[in-house]
């Protein structure tokens, strides 16, 4: 009877070392999954600002090249370079806005917290 005993407290001590070692592990995989999207938006808007300041750039040339040639015979020709650079900035910004998102936030926790703040700063503006 006795050794029944002691294997079961050797098991219950295993099992929570084992339980141990995975939520260890499993707290490091979150982290590490964490930085890593964290990483890829950093990347993202990198890549954004970059693509996007080029395109500005071009515009700026196409215009000047553009307007001394006449617009190539065709005046919209310009109004449709400016929709294309200001369109790619614009979808790609609300994509990128989205891609923060996911990966800095918890909307509903901000919003919480942010009433809290609000209700506990009018509670207090009240004491006075």
């Amino acid at each position: 009877m006795l050794k029944n005993l002691d294997n079961m407290n050797t098991e219950r001590t295993n099992n929570n070392l084992v339980n141990e070692e995975f939520s260890r592990l499993s707290k490091y995989e979150r982290a590490k999954a964490k930085v890593a999207s964290i990483k890829s938006f950093y990347n993202h808007a990198l890549v954004f600002l970059l693509i996007n300041g080029i395109l500005y750039f071009l515009r700026h040339k196409f215009v000047f090249i553009l307007v001394n040639k006449n617009a190539l015979g065709n005046p919209d020709f310009l109004d449709w370079i400016n929709w294309n650079v200001f369109g790619t900035t614009i979808v790609w910004g609300f994509a990128l806005a989205i891609h923060a998102l996911i990966v800095f936030g918890n909307i509903t926790g901000y919003m919480k917290r942010w009433e809290e703040r609000q209700i506990q700063k009018y509670i207090n503006s009240n004491q006075d």
